[in-house]
């Protein structure tokens, strides 16, 4: 009998190893906040993290940054309105960024779950993202190279789960957190409702359960 629902957040992010490419879901709204949690606790180290952005105030994301635990972070949006602790490691030259456009990175994680090695995009040609990459001309227009983007692990918050893994999402919350759960060798998910299995309407499951290895059930109201 498949059953990916575990008991615990320290179940859901047990053997995550010292550096991996973790993946977090949702910018705001959707993030997985109760499995970063869990990942300070359990004290992964020597991180890189795919994000929208780079953590805000002292909680959460940035908290994990605060901890030296991230030696890399990836995202479209390291300057939040309140990124505290990024600029404070990144002026004193203890992490790295890679800035990648919103869309580019979107399409990156994308092409990773397609099975897609990399695609060709106008956005940043010409400036310093491009810098090092491949360029070429297609019908006068130049393209910018870009790789898919692969993950260890995804992080990431849903609405209901069965314990085959099969997920929705509610309204924003959807930002993200379905195409990093294909880009990932283990994918885990914090739902806010689980269900029984066959309940879900077909045409309602955003992620299917292929994609997904663990489910932990965390009720704590709307995604934010």
């Amino acid at each position: 009998m498949i059953d990916k629902f575990v008991g615990s957040v320290a179940d859901a992010v047990s053997g995550i190893r010292d550096g991996s490419t973790v993946m977090i879901g949702g910018f705001g709204v959707g993030q997985p906040v109760h499995l970063i949690d869990g990942l300070i606790e359990q004290g992964a180290k020597g991180l890189t993290i795919v994000a929208n952005n780079a953590g805000i105030g002292r909680t959460g994301l940035a908290r994990l940054l605060e901890l030296r635990r991230v030696r890399k972070v990836v995202c479209s949006f390291p300057r939040t309105a309140d990124p505290v602790v990024f600029d404070e490691l990144y002026k004193k030259g203890e992490i790295e960024l890679e800035l990648v456009p919103q869309g580019t990175l979107a399409e990156r994680i994308r092409a990773a779950g397609a099975g897609v090695a990399g695609f060709y995009t106008a956005t940043a040609y010409g400036t310093k993202l491009a810098e090092g990459k491949e360029t070429r001309e297609f019908e006068g227009r130049h393209y910018v190279f870009e790789r898919a983007l692969h993950a260890d692990v995804a992080l990431i918050e849903a609405w209901q789960g069965d314990r085959w893994g099969n997920l929705t999402y509610k309204e924003a919350g959807r930002n993200f957190n379905p195409v990093m759960a294909t880009a990932a060798k283990l994918t885990i998910a914090q739902v806010q409702h689980t269900v029984e299995l066959g309940s879900l309407e077909p045409n309602a499951v955003v992620t299917p359960s292929i994609f997904v290895n663990r489910v932990v059930h965390i009720p704590y109201g709307d995604p934010k």
